[in-house]
């Protein structure tokens, strides 16, 4: 029986270094493995292996050496501060022990740390908070308060309800999340009456976006792929250049931000390590920052200068499905609010506003079908192009996700460059190619798969498939169209019904795939 038992909240990936002679006779710089293989040589032995076991191990080696040295008025924060005085990178913990009964530590650095607090409860949360001081010193543990903030939701956002798993719940909720996103944020004004937007959390910061000598995307997965999605209508309407960055490679690169920069962090948790480390970096390049986010009270919602919330609803599956699409249009409306004041662009607001999600969710069946003409497939292909290039990696990664099956995202100019030369009669492709400024030249792609005997899976605008499926040579999924900026939220809707029945086909678990989290916490 280990003595000193620990609980450990939201634990993540660690480095070791700096331990003291008490602790270990090497010097610093410990790898988490010399720090692992030096508690074994004191007669510890690990069940997992993971990092974060070492945390409980070097925490019983604290207590139990000054034990031993006849300290016996040690203090519980005494061994927490010891403890990680040896963490570096990002953490968050909760220390609880037997051995001091009524007391918790909480110490965080980097990561994000949330306490739920029951029914009933005090309201007012009193913690020992470990810190660090801003050279990297630790101080004495404070004595802190935070008022508690009351979580409003409803049972039945966390119960499936009629449905087998969170993530198909959450695909047949996109039409209500997407109303929801929108609601109280379109307004009529003026002579016209034509529709604007209102973002309140924007209000006293477009002027200063507007100014800016460009905006930078910012986001990890799925949330960089919603960006990708948005960035030509953002450029279109506000006039200003939009660059895409992957955050964990900003921050490798050190890529350069700009006091003129408008920096846009989108995020479904707002939690995200790698996304959080380019906000700081960000802020430090004096950049303002926007924060776009699912989750109120989040870390990027509280350190951004502005930003606005999806307002998507609470999202369970660890793929995301409805946060996905309801970042598409909260940064369509970005955009709308930036371009506001410019009339050309009345009547394009209009139609954008007007776009409809409902129907495409009537293809469940039809995509249910396919995913088992598929169960036993390696690989797809997914090609885009346009707006649609990001619709082609959303639809990629979710069956990579989920489905456990390799699936690749590729823009469909870049075909001949290389891709070309994998098209056989085996391998499927599913090609998207609905009404818009790129319609002609999909269609030139799918005449030149077809030539080379391509298994094709074409996703076209509703009466089009004569025109794209020549000779009924592809098998084809027809979706309504939409404003073209606004497509992507209908297209990406069959690709993760299949992803969906993909999964639940081959028999794994849709809702919590293999080797992946909600929230990513680690770089």
């Amino acid at each position: 029986m280990i003595p000193l038992q620990f609980l450990l909240m939201i634990p993540n990936s660690f480095l070791y270094s700096s331990a003291k002679q008490a602790i270990s006779n090497h010097s610093s710089n410990l790898s988490t493995k010399v720090l692992k293989q030096t508690l074994v040589r004191q007669g510890f032995t690990y069940e997992s292996e993971t990092d974060t076991e070492v945390i409980p191990k070097l925490a019983k080696f604290v207590f139990d050496k000054a034990n031993e040295e006849g300290d016996q008025s040690v203090t519980f924060s005494q061994v927490v501060l010891e403890v990680i005085r040896h963490l570096e990178g990002a953490y968050a913990l909760i220390f609880k022990s037997r051995h001091y009964p009524n007391e918790l530590i909480a110490s965080k650095h980097g990561s994000p740390l949330l306490l739920g607090v029951k029914d009933g409860g005090v309201s007012i949360l009193k913690l020992d908070m470990a810190k660090n001081n801003r050279g990297g010193t630790l101080s004495r543990p404070v004595s802190v308060q935070r008022a508690l903030s009351i979580l409003e939701m409803e049972v039945e956002q966390i119960n499936k309800g009629k449905y087998e798993h969170y993530m198909q719940k959450e695909i047949h909720e996109q039409p209500e999340s997407v109303t929801t996103t929108m609601r109280g944020r379109l307004i009529r004004g003026g002579s016209s009456k034509a529709k604007t937007v209102l973002l309140g959390g924007l209000k006293y910061h477009l002027k200063t976006i507007r100014r800016s000598r460009r905006i930078v995307f910012i986001g990890c997965g799925t949330s960089c792929n919603a960006a990708l999605a948005a960035r030509s209508i953002v450029e279109e309407l506000s006039g200003i250049p939009v660059t895409m960055e992957i955050a964990s490679d900003l921050v490798d690169r050190q890529g350069p931000i700009y006091r003129e920069d408008t920096a846009v962090f989108v995020s479904q948790l707002g939690g995200t390590a790698d996304t959080l480390l380019a906000l700081e970096y960000a802020l430090e390049n004096g950049a303002l920052c926007v924060g776009i986010t699912n989750t109120v009270g989040s870390e990027i919602a509280r350190r951004t200068h502005c930003g606005v919330h999806i307002n998507a609803g609470c999202e369970i599956g660890v793929a995301s499905t409805k946060a996905y699409t309801s970042q598409i249009i909260v940064m369509a409306m970005l955009a709308l609010a930036i371009g506001g004041d410019t009339l050309s662009n009345q009547a394009r607001r209009e139609v954008i506003i007007d776009g409809k999600v409902k129907e495409v969710l009537k293809l469940d069946n039809e995509i249910k079908d396919l995913a088992k003409l598929l169960i036993a497939e390696q690989s797809l292909l997914v090609f885009g192009r346009g707006y649609n290039y990001a619709t082609a990696l959303e639809g990629a990664l979710k069956v990579k996700e989920v489905a456990l099956m390799h699936s690749e995202g590729i823009l469909a100019g870049e075909m001949k460059h290389g891709p070309l030369a994998l098209v056989d009669a085996n391998l499927p492709i599913a090609v998207i190619a609905t009404r818009d400024a790129c319609f002609s030249k999909q269609q030139s792609v799918i005449q030149q798969l077809n030539a080379r005997k391509g298994r094709l899976i074409v996703m076209c605008t509703k009466g089009d498939a004569a025109s794209v499926s020549v000779g009924g040579s592809c098998r084809v999924i027809e979706v309504p169209q939409v404003e073209d900026c606004l497509q992507p939220v209908v297209n990406v809707v069959p690709l993760q019904l299949l992803a969906y029945h993909l999964t639940v086909l081959r028999g794994h678990n849709v809702d919590q795939p293999r080797n992946l989290a909600k929230s990513v916490t680690t770089q």
